[in-house]
């Protein structure tokens, strides 16, 4: 069934081999990492957030960006790293990288844990890093933390949020990703702070969501995003990840689920949702736990 009010095909902006692995205990080796990256890509994502070059004492899990990036960069899809600052921009660069993120608290509690600086200080930060990736021709996303809710600060006021936006979108981040890093979010407020942003003069088209589901929203969330014009989403393949920083943050949004949810809705990804599911099945054997996604779940269970 399709529907006027939502768009015809949807981005899935897959974060599993970055936002998803960081968050496990232990380290996984780059062969497995970069076969997991190979297996999205042949699955159809064209956009797959490879990794991070962030400093191997605060992320350990990817403390590997330079051996790993040479492994896949070859492939045919958009691969996003992480660069928390011009040092981690550099090493990207050194590597040919072409799209870069950036990743902002709108929070100060969250600022100091994750980046140990105020939001003022993050963002002047990130300023020279987006300079230099706009000046050397690469795509800058924006990512915004705890947009919804804080785990010290409780919700989160809109006008807070909004503010942050601006100011990256001033920077030079050509997208913005609104996450809900504790996933308290609800559709409401999601709506609530589009119709905000898009007040700020900040439009739909440059804006993508990053939900997680901790309160079994993320869907929900979703569909109140698509049915305001957003039309790229964040997910991460089996619903892996997290965020070290905040242990109340359980798994992503799993891309299995948005897909399984999409498709019903005739909205196009260009993914192959079987392809997908025995993807994260891999993964998950070497993991050595099963896939925290539902529809991972109930297909790898179907009868024939």
């Amino acid at each position: 069934m399709t529907a006027p009010t939502l768009p015809a095909r949807v981005r899935i902006h897959e974060v599993g081999p970055r936002d998803g692995l960081q968050n496990e205990s232990r380290v996984i080796p780059v062969e497995v990492k970069a076969e997991f990256i190979r297996r999205l890509v042949d699955a159809g994502l064209d956009t797959v957030e490879a990794t991070s070059f962030v400093h191997p004492k605060w992320v350990p899990q990817l403390a590997d960006a330079e051996e790993l990036f040479p492994l896949v960069r070859e492939l045919p899809a958009q691969l996003p790293v992480l660069v928390p600052n011009e040092r981690g921009l550099a090493r990207a660069l050194e590597l040919g990288a072409r799209r870069v993120a950036v990743f902002a608290s709108v929070t100060e509690s969250f600022a100091r844990a994750n980046l140990n600086r105020t939001v003022a200080e993050s963002l002047a930060m990130f300023a020279p890093v987006v300079a230099r990736a706009n000046a050397e021709g690469l795509a800058v996303r924006g990512y915004l933390s705890m947009c919804f809710g804080d785990p010290w600060e409780g919700e989160v006021p809109l006008a807070q949020v909004v503010e942050v936006a601006v100011r990256l979108r001033e920077l030079g981040c050509g997208e913005l990703s609104l996450g809900d890093t504790i996933g308290v979010a609800t559709p409401g407020r999601v709506v609530e702070l589009l119709t905000a942003l898009n007040a700020a003069g900040l439009p739909t088209d440059g804006l993508a969501v990053h939900f997680h589901d901790t309160y079994g929203q993320a869907l929900a969330n979703t569909l109140a995003a698509l049915q305001h014009g957003v039309t790229v989403v964040d997910a991460s393949a089996g619903g892996l990840g997290g965020c070290p920083f905040a242990r109340s943050a359980t798994g992503n949004l799993a891309t299995e689920d948005l897909l399984w949810m999409l498709r019903g809705l005739g909205i196009e990804t260009g993914v192959d949702l079987d392809r997908l599911v025995a993807t994260s099945r891999w993964l998950a054997d070497r993991l050595g736990r099963p896939s925290p996604s539902r529809t991972v779940t109930a297909l790898s269970h179907k009868e024939p």
